[in-house]
């Protein structure tokens, strides 16, 4: 996740980014997917025999808010940036609106995808320590 972020981030201002992000998240796409499903399978199995509240609750919506994210990504940015590939223009810098929207999911996927993981560790530390 973190490195097609990136990519999206420098794409902003230079026009290499631009063709670079548009050619890595071709690849990048499917792995998220991938991320979050093994993730959300993952946290499923280590919570199974306790609450559904707490730590777990708050777990499961970030993931369900990841999948908001990711599907606009899929079905809005990436066909978007497709679209321009095909059209010759994968290096033109991106509309200042689509870079907004591309900013504000680096730092939701960022903040989240992080968040989720300390909150996953710190559970795993709570029940070794307990």
């Amino acid at each position: 996740m973190t490195v097609i972020d990136l990519h999206g981030w420098f794409g902003r201002t230079s026009p290499y980014w631009t063709e670079a992000t548009t050619r890595t998240h071709k690849i990048t796409k499917p792995l998220i997917w991938l991320g979050l499903i093994l993730a959300t399978i993952g946290s499923t199995l280590w919570f199974q025999n306790r609450p559904w509240w707490g730590t777990p609750a708050l777990i499961h919506a970030l993931y369900a808010i990841l999948l908001s994210n990711g599907l606009y990504l899929s079905f809005v940015i990436s066909p978007f940036l497709l679209r321009r590939e095909t059209a010759g223009k994968a290096t033109e810098l991106l509309p200042s609106s689509m870079q907004r929207g591309i900013m504000i999911s680096f730092i939701v996927s960022f903040t989240l995808w992080w968040g989720t993981f300390l909150l996953i560790i710190w559970d795993i530390a709570q029940r070794i320590a307990s």
